[in-house]
């Protein structure tokens, strides 16, 4: 082996100490116009229609011709999907970008896509529990999405926290939902969830010390929780990637996007946030069946409906090991695992899922459509076959006498009709929750109802002013 030239050594580094000057030269060059470049990035861009809200809550309906997808009037999905997302941060990871949606891809496959945006709770919303986020703000909902669709039972897909909910939801109201979807949801703890399980444990942690201080639970407190779940990525790695790609546009647009979206929290109601962390993850109630929400058990062999579980490989906040469990403890005959190799977030915008996973779900909702379509068809059909019709052949004196009756009879029930009140459910949009409400008040009629103004009405069941309107509008 020959010596090492000393000359030489010295005019290689001299070389390539040049190289790496050159090298960042030209990138603090481009720096600025990257800064602009991250900071002008837009976000949830699909199309979409506010159309219901209650509280800080907002239902949005996505418009798939206005996003410019086409889909083929025979391939439209009648059965809707309502995405419910967590507590915490913004809906519109989900969206996040035209190639990384999941918006996009649903709509794509023809399916009729709506998402609660929860926004965020002030100081008057920190005594929400989840009894008010399941069964009245997503029961709500679900009512809306009905009522729109004309469908007694629409899919669900929740993720993370919404997942959790969505679970809740569906095993509460059954017939509510015709095809479950739970996306990195937190289901199962016994000492499967990983760091947050550990550091939410009754043995080091109290979440109402948290919220007798701030009442919610601030958005900056979460962030930083989470970014230290693995300290050295969040705030060391990521960013030598960035100065390493500043010179691809791409990159930084999709970093821009990414930062816009952790730095967008938003505060949890505190309530709600103490229940969620005592019930689900310190006692595990619900995947031990023990779970109650407002007063009401939460029987997980009442999700019968076909289940399906996406979950990230690599999740270090929600562990497979969360998730999978769930699986064997819940009535239904038909559920579905899909595991990924990719973490939390990653199942909602990583290139890779909206290639290899995203259009497996659309079409695995498409084939519990189907189901459900050939299920009404053979109950039509069987009360079809019940229904058979007897003629009996009667002398003419006897068809005369009966004709009479019928004729007296028929006037004395149109005379109980008109004195007979027609019940206020049968007002379009005034479906069961809203028809309890206004029962409860004493409001059972149609004729009753009218006795109301709209904020009168708003403020009994609880919904907006311009929904009770349209009800009145109608009498």
């Amino acid at each position: 082996m020959a010596p090492a030239n000393p000359f030489t050594a010295a005019l290689d580094w001299q070389r390539q100490s040049l190289e790496a000057m050159t090298e960042m030269t030209d990138q603090a060059s481009v720096a600025p116009e990257r800064i602009e470049t991250m900071q002008s990035v837009e976000v949830g861009e699909t199309p979409s229609d506010v159309v219901y809200e209650e509280n800080k809550l907002e239902l949005l309906h996505y418009d798939a011709e206005a996003a410019g997808i086409d889909v083929p009037e025979e391939e439209k999905e009648e059965i809707p999907i309502l995405i419910i997302y967590a507590l915490i941060n913004r809906p519109y990871i989900l969206d996040l970008q035209k190639e990384r949606s999941v918006v996009r891809r649903l709509l794509e496959a023809g399916h009729d896509v709506y998402l609660i945006d929860w926004n965020e709770p002030t100081r008057l919303d920190q005594h929400l529990t989840l009894d008010d986020y399941v069964n009245r703000y997503i029961e709500n909902c679900v009512d809306e999405v009905s009522d729109r669709s004309g469908q007694d039972a629409i899919n669900i897909l929740g993720y993370c926290m919404g997942g959790t909910m969505s679970a809740i939801y569906s095993a509460l109201n059954p017939e509510r939902v015709n095809a479950l979807g739970l996306m990195a949801a937190g289901l199962c703890f016994d000492h499967t969830g990983g760091v947050l399980e550990e550091w939410g444990s009754d043995e080091y942690y109290d979440p109402e010390d948290v919220t007798e201080t701030f009442g919610n639970v601030p958005a900056e407190m979460l962030d930083v929780g989470f970014a230290l779940m693995d300290p050295i990525d969040n705030y060391v790695s990521k960013y030598i990637r960035l100065a390493e790609n500043l010179e691809n546009e791409g990159f930084v647009e999709n970093f821009g996007r990414m930062e816009q979206w952790l730095s967008d929290g938003v505060d949890v109601a505190g309530e709600a946030y103490v229940e969620f962390l005592e019930k689900i993850y310190q006692n595990n109630d619900l995947y031990n069946n023990r779970l109650e929400i407002g007063g009401e058990h939460v029987d997980l062999d009442e999700i019968d409906m076909p289940v399906i579980q996406l979950m990230g490989e690599y999740d270090h906040l929600i562990p497979p090991e969360a998730s999978k469990p769930f699986n064997e403890v819940i009535g239904s005959d038909d559920v579905t695992t899909m595991e990924y190799s990719t973490g939390h977030i990653g199942l909602s915008v990583s290139s890779s899922t909206h290639e290899g996973l995203w259009p497996d779900v659309c079409d695995w909702y498409k084939e519990r459509n189907r189901q459900a379509d050939a299920a009404d068809e053979s109950a039509t059909a069987e009360t079809a076959d019940d229904d058979g019709v007897e003629i009996d052949v009667e002398s003419p004196a006897e068809a005369a006498e009966e004709a009479v009756d019928d004729v007296d009879e028929a006037a004395a029930t149109e005379a109980d009709d008109s004195e007979t009140a027609v019940d206020v459910e049968t007002v379009a949009g005034i479906g069961p929750t809203y028809a309890d409400r206004l029962r409860d008040a004493g409001i059972e009629t149609v004729t009753e109802l009218a006795d109301y103004d709209a904020a009168e009405l708003a403020e009994i069941a609880e919904t907006t002013e311009s929904r009770a309107a349209d009800w009145l509008d109608q009498l």
